[in-house]
């Protein structure tokens, strides 16, 4: 290289706020994922309103063995479409008998799956993603259980992180509650409640007109102790009167650890036919 000519960095433009936002950084491809689903393996925690997570091997190295020496393994998996990292598709919940737009509910699950809102047709999501650390905000590792995150709470982290919630936004909630779950009696806390939003916190985000939102809980919304699953408003609010996808299970240390609570959110659901949510494997993409 001669004097003269241009270095890489002279012939890098000065970055100006299209650049710096967090779609535009990962399609230029400087960055870097961070996990936020969590493993799947049998014995994982599930909520009781599912069966659970079952995988085994089906044929083994050395079950058939080829002419020219190779073997093959595969295995078999049974799984609800609710275990896990996971997103709950329109078809999941009904309200006096409507899903969201008032669908009918028994008429779309005809035929042993549903004709509307079906898994299917769940979106792919590459969108902003929001990181609002309610456990930070608190200055707890978790949240304690039966804990209910108010919309006070949500306005409280949106400026302790100094971000802003808008129109499309994936918006992820953390509880410090995944920190147990390699615990599967302590984190789906049956006796000591688990912390999630309560419904004024689910209306403080439809009427920001977010697309998704997700928690590290099994069920995203506060179960107060001794309850369990039995009522569940928040997924009325979100999923049957306002039509928002909600994600469980996430695994949201990592990304709370890189200090970063504003990303491009990557999340491609299975195309289920007919089925009422998906096991997934969200990312979160960050600038290096």
């Amino acid at each position: 290289m001669t004097g003269t000519e241009p270095t890489q960095e002279q012939n890098t433009p000065d970055l100006d706020a299209d650049d710096r936002d967090p779609l535009i950084t990962a399609v230029r491809g400087n960055l870097r994922l961070i996990e936020l689903g969590q493993p799947f393996f049998t014995g994982m925690p599930c909520s009781p309103n599912h069966p659970g997570f079952r995988m085994t091997l089906a044929r083994r190295h050395g079950d058939t063995v080829r002419p020219d020496g190779g073997s093959a393994a595969n295995e078999i998996i049974v799984t609800g479409g609710h275990v896990g990292t996971h997103i709950d598709a329109l078809s999941h919940v009904s309200q006096n008998g409507a899903l969201y737009g008032g669908v009918d509910a028994h008429e779309a699950q005809r035929g042993g799956g549903f004709s509307t809102y079906g898994a299917e047709h769940l979106p792919g999501l590459l969108r902003r993603g929001v990181l609002l650390d309610i456990a930070r905000l608190h200055e707890v590792d978790t949240l304690p259980g039966g804990y209910e995150i108010t919309p006070h709470d949500l306005e409280a982290a949106v400026r302790q992180a100094g971000v802003r919630v808008g129109i499309g936004d994936v918006v992820l909630i953390r509880t410090g509650w995944s920190r147990l779950f390699d615990d599967p009696n302590a984190y789906l806390g049956a006796e000591t409640g688990v912390p999630g939003l309560g419904v004024q916190a689910a209306h403080w985000l439809a009427v920001r007109d977010v697309i998704a939102t997700g928690s590290d809980t099994t069920a995203y919304e506060c179960i107060p102790p001794g309850d369990g699953h039995r009522v569940l408003p928040v997924h009325r609010v979100l999923l049957v009167e306002f039509g928002i996808y909600i994600i469980e299970h996430l695994a949201l240390e990592d990304l709370a650890a890189s200090g970063l609570c504003e990303f491009a959110f990557l999340l491609a659901p299975l195309r289920i036919v007919g089925g009422t949510g998906s096991p997934v494997r969200p990312l979160a993409a960050v600038s290096r």
